[in-house]
């Protein structure tokens, strides 16, 4: 079983070695999850909903709509409205397609570099890992990844907590084993998860003190050492669960 101080003094130790490349694709891999951030926001959207016509911004567009309205005419506005939702909707595709083509496998990249930065000093052309002749196929998984995600945060908050950690091998699995189809991956993931989760957990909560003190640099700590620091011990514990995993099934992951 591997042992948490253990996973972080490795991966500080590979994240030094080769310091500012891994710099740069851990803020390219925090640009990349940082909508992930918003997964909480519908758990308040019906409080909000409750309090919206209290607010006065919402009571001085009304007041802006009721001149519009006067002054053009109603068609004339609900043109307008027309035209602005056109536009977001639009933004919106956009922002999914890109995401699915490119963002996720640029993720899928990204692991392939600190997982390989774990034995050697990985060189930024891993980040290229995700599109490469199983590009279809990594978009395809990852699209997967996010649908149950997705999914599952749909039901109720703590199955969707559970899955993420359920599912976090999957970018590193799409990294080494690409020949391995989508369901195949989730799968693989799940059953490396299983018993590791919880750990994985607390994993994550001992760099909390780290996050506050990044909070009080604006964030200037994360860049330049914690998200860093974080990703490489990420690829440490899917190194030590993958060994776990093939000593415990004789598979090769």
């Amino acid at each position: 079983m591997w042992v948490r101080s253990d996973l972080k003094s490795k991966g500080k130790a590979a994240f030094l070695r080769n310091y500012w490349k891994c710099v740069l694709v851990a803020f390219i891999l925090g640009i990349l999850t940082a909508s992930a951030s918003g997964s909480g926001f519908s758990s308040g959207a019906k409080s909000t909903g409750d309090n919206i016509q209290n607010n006065p911004a919402f009571a001085e567009l009304k007041q802006t709509f009721e001149e519009l309205k006067a002054q053009l005419g109603i068609e004339a506005v609900i043109g307008v409205i027309a035209v602005i939702v056109g536009v977001l909707a639009l933004i919106a595709v956009v922002a999914v397609i890109l995401d699915v083509l490119v963002f996720n496998p640029l993720i899928v990249g990204c692991s392939a570099f600190f997982a390989k930065n774990s034995k050697e000093n990985a060189e930024l052309g891993e980040l290229k890992g995700g599109f490469g002749p199983r590009w279809g196929n990594t978009v395809l998984t990852m699209f997967l990844h996010d649908l149950f995600l997705a999914l599952w945060f749909a039901l109720l908050v703590v199955p969707g907590f559970i899955k993420m950690y359920s599912y976090r091998m999957v970018p590193y699995l799409l990294a080494n084993e690409p020949e391995l189809k989508g369901t195949e991956v989730i799968t693989r993931s799940r059953e490396m998860m299983n018993g590791h989760k919880w750990n994985a957990f607390v994993l994550d909560l001992s760099f909390i003190g780290w996050y506050i003190l990044s909070a009080l640099t604006l964030g200037l700590l994360a860049v330049f050492y914690v998200a860093p620091y974080k990703a490489s011990t990420d690829a440490e514990l899917y190194h030590a669960i993958k060994a776990e995993y093939e000593g415990r099934t004789g598979t090769i992951a």
